[in-house]
């Protein structure tokens, strides 16, 4: 082959991976700058089925991919050069393979021939992210590969896919054409005539939904029987409000985790990380004899233990596919099954139907305390939270450490729609939050609220040039308390100790970054100011900074205070 034709045929590999990433549902690509992906960069270029985003930090650029995988429910794919570009991306696969997220890394990468050489930017990609995605090492393009090879290897890494894919694709130079692909290779095209020609697919594989679900005699054993149900993180396409039906037919309650986007349903015990603090309401709990836990990974310390410590006569898991999702290994039954076809089963009526039923009036006192405490109480962190969570149906993503917990103990119940609820709490990291953020708001362009802590923005501060991009409106409320002050909830040994290596208190504020980043910026010092700001930023059409600077113990001196209150009785 001529010197002229590998770019040419480098490009063209690139298209047939692009075009065939599109016909599998592939909606978006995130692309970083680089020389040695040029052939991938190029295809993307001149594909029309899939939306472009870039970003010059590829850190930033994983985390934005999945943030789109997370809204349009489909894999994205990301484009990046070779070396520590790649490396970059490593946080992102790790979150995105623990809560299966399909993302699918297409990476540059030198051919074999300078590798361990000596040449730049040469590192050894494949498998450079361990067990955390699975692997696919193209060759250099290759007239003696037939495309349809090419093809069928990506249909069926992809197929099916919940998790990442890492495509390492070597190339030679030259990297960039001197005309675009054509007469050279319309030989080597020719076995892809009827597939150029459609629109789906070279191999199309079915769907695998594995269901694995209890017999009518489980299901009766089961039943009868005094039972709660605990919802842990459910995503919004597994219809999460099934549950509340199945619990109404059971009689049993539904004990609600921050991330199962039922944790504000007026008819779901929400406060049950505040209720196991009280005394009534504990004991009554010890009298469940059967649990169901619908799904996995829950915030709750306090919900855990309570799971670990508790001896079940029968405890069920659903899970949507095979996992072990239970870190006190309870002995169980797991059931693989989408949601919506358990909660249709033909459970029967329970023997022990409205058993708990004081817990909803000891919620509904839980609350009532939280509204004398914090919405009736000094402007801070748990305020913000809780009128936040009243705020009209939205897309909401919360940020890790105090954030996602705040919600958890203090979201208000609510009537109607809720707010479709975002997290990263697969590896649970402060890194790349907005940037996810940004990617769930840019599917579709819909309002979308993040709550982070500072420390979490410091950690993500470029992602402030993916944000300046949106076009719908996202508001960035920043909860300033002066570092990591979740560690004012943890025992570390004294203050100082606290204070020096664990805190890390920082004395800045981001409004010269909002500036920096062109986004409007406002800091308002009481609730009211808050509420005017909040609205402002909902209805204003791109991204907006609220930055909500406090003491550092407001937050920890406030929860520390409410429990007590709620251990006394209510």
């Amino acid at each position: 082959m001529q010197t002229h034709q590998i770019a040419e045929l480098n490009l063209l590999w690139g298209a047939l991976i692009l075009e065939e990433l599109a016909r599998l549902g592939v909606k978006h690509v995130c692309m970083a700058p680089g020389s040695r992906s040029t052939p991938l960069t190029l295809a993307a270029a001149r594909q029309s089925k899939l939306r472009q985003h870039l970003h010059f930090d590829e850190r930033g650029l994983g985390f934005l991919a999945l943030g789109l995988a997370k809204a349009s429910k489909a894999p994205v794919a990301i484009i990046t050069t070779s070396g520590t570009a790649v490396a970059n991306l490593y946080p992102a696969i790790v979150e995105a393979w623990l809560t299966h997220v399909p993302l699918i890394v297409l990476s540059g990468d030198r051919p074999p021939e300078l590798l361990d050489c000596g040449a730049n930017q040469a590192i050894v990609q494949p498998g450079i992210f361990a067990g955390y995605a699975r692997q696919m090492n193209l060759p250099t393009p290759d007239l003696s590969i037939a495309p349809q090879a090419l093809l069928s290897s990506i249909d069926d890494a992809v197929s099916n896919q919940y998790q990442p894919l890492h495509i390492n694709c070597m190339y030679r130079e030259p990297l960039y054409p001197s005309a675009e692909a054509g007469d050279h290779f319309a030989d080597y095209l020719r076995p892809l005539a009827n597939w150029q020609q459609g629109t789906a697919p070279w191999t199309q594989v079915a769907v695998c939904r594995p269901c694995t679900l209890p017999t009518a005699e489980q299901l009766t054993a089961f039943a009868n029987a005094k039972g709660v149900i605990v919802a842990g993180t459910l995503p919004p396409e597994e219809q999460p409000e099934a549950l509340i039906a199945l619990a109404n037919q059971l009689g049993w309650p539904v004990l609600t985790d921050a991330q199962c986007q039922l944790r504000q349903h007026h008819q779901a015990i929400g406060h049950i990380d505040q209720l196991l603090q009280q005394p009534d309401a504990r004991t009554l709990l010890e009298q469940a004899e059967h649990v169901l836990v619908v799904g996995g990974r829950l915030l709750s310390k306090r919900l855990i233990s309570f799971l670990a410590a508790h001896s079940w006569q029968a405890y069920w898991q659903l899970l949507p596919r095979q996992e072990r999702l239970d870190p006190s290994h309870n002995p169980k039954h797991l059931f693989t099954a989408p949601l919506s076809v358990f909660a249709a089963l033909p459970f029967p009526s329970s023997s022990g139907k409205d058993w708990a039923q004081p817990l909803m009036t000891h919620n509904q006192n839980v609350e009532q305390l939280l509204v004398n405490e914090i919405d009736e109480g000094e402007f801070g962190e748990a305020q913000v939270i809780r009128t936040i969570a009243s705020a009209p149906a939205h897309q909401l993503f919360i940020g890790n450490s105090l954030p996602i917990r705040m919600f958890d103990m203090f979201a208000p119940p609510r009537q109607g729609d809720t707010s479709v609820t975002y997290t990263n709490r697969g590896a649970s990291g402060i890194d790349g939050l907005l940037a996810t953020a940004c990617g769930v708001a840019a599917h579709a362009d819909a309002p979308t609220t993040l709550v982070i802590g500072d420390l979490s923005q410091l950690h993500d501060l470029n992602s402030m040039a993916i944000a300046r991009t949106a076009k719908g409106p996202l508001v960035l409320v920043i909860l300033n308390n002066d570092g990591g002050n979740i560690f004012n909830l943890l025992p570390v040994p004294n203050e100082a100790l606290r204070s020096q290596y664990y805190r890390l208190s920082h004395g800045l504020s981001f409004e010269g970054a909002a500036s920096m980043f062109g986004l409007p910026y406002q800091r308002p010092s009481n609730l009211e100011a808050f509420e005017q700001a909040y609205r402002q930023a909902l209805s204003h059409a791109g991204a907006s900074v609220i930055e909500v600077c406090v003491t550092p113990n407001q937050a920890s001196d406030q929860i520390a205070a409410i429990g007590k209150l709620i251990r006394q009785g209510l």
